[in-house]
């Protein structure tokens, strides 16, 4: 899902670093307030995880790829505000140091990645396991429905900022200075991928972390109240 330079154009990259950047700041904010010397080391493991396993990429057409991301495991642990540094950050170090999305399109990569998916994953999930008991199968399961409805979120995002280009941006004859998809083709590229592979990977990574923690560690499951972490 990470979007490489050259695929958006310069005024599409500065409209998703302008719509990031409230996110980042509130984000900030929000992860002074509401984390703890204790809690700070596991949005740094937290985000090494994230990182790692969105290193595990398979190609997809329309020259993007799929893969788990981590986000709405995240976000359910610690709250969607620290899931947004979290992944931003990660973000960051792959695209400096391994060329793994652009630079350009970091705010793009981080509006998808770092705020949609957390956000659309965590609403999900607290829909589904809202007053359970920490116990409950409804933490695992609302989960892993929020990692699939997250990613692909995500990648529906990633799919309209692709399939815009050519509409927006092309020469006097039509010719695609950029993204050379349109909708008919990103939408239905990314949404398969993700839908179908990257989703069910997210469902499996977020649930079943959560499962292990509801059996080995629940505190971490209550280290951020709901009210603190999206207020």
């Amino acid at each position: 899902m990470h979007i490489p330079d050259g695929y958006l154009s310069p005024q599409t990259c500065a409209v998703m670093y302008g719509v990031a950047t409230p996110f980042w700041i509130i984000a900030a904010k929000k992860v002074k307030e509401t984390l703890t010397t204790k809690t700070v080391p596991l949005l740094s493991v937290f985000a090494a995880f994230s990182f790692v396993i969105m290193m595990f990429n398979a190609p997809v057409p329309g020259g993007t790829t799929a893969h788990a991301v981590g986000g709405t495991l995240m976000a359910i642990v610690l709250g969607p505000w620290a899931a947004t540094i979290g992944v931003s950050a990660a973000l960051l170090i792959q695209a400096i140091f391994f060329g793994d999305g652009g630079i350009l399109a970091f705010g793009a990569n981080c509006f998808n990645m770092a705020i949609v998916l957390p956000f659309v994953g965590y609403g999900v999930y607290k829909l589904i396991a809202k007053d359970a008991p920490i116990d409950s199968p409804r933490h695992w399961i609302g989960a892993a429905i929020g990692g699939y409805v997250g990613i692909n979120a995500a990648a529906f995002c990633a799919a309209v900022e692709f399939g815009i280009q050519p509409i927006l941006f092309h020469t006097a004859n039509g010719t695609p200075l950029y993204c050379p998809y349109g909708l008919s083709q990103s939408i239905p590229g990314m949404m398969i991928a993700h839908l179908t592979v990257a989703g069910l990977a997210e469902a499996f990574v977020t649930g079943g972390v959560v499962l292990f923690l509801q059996k080995a560690m629940p505190h971490l499951l209550t280290t951020i109240k709901p009210k603190e972490a999206v207020a």
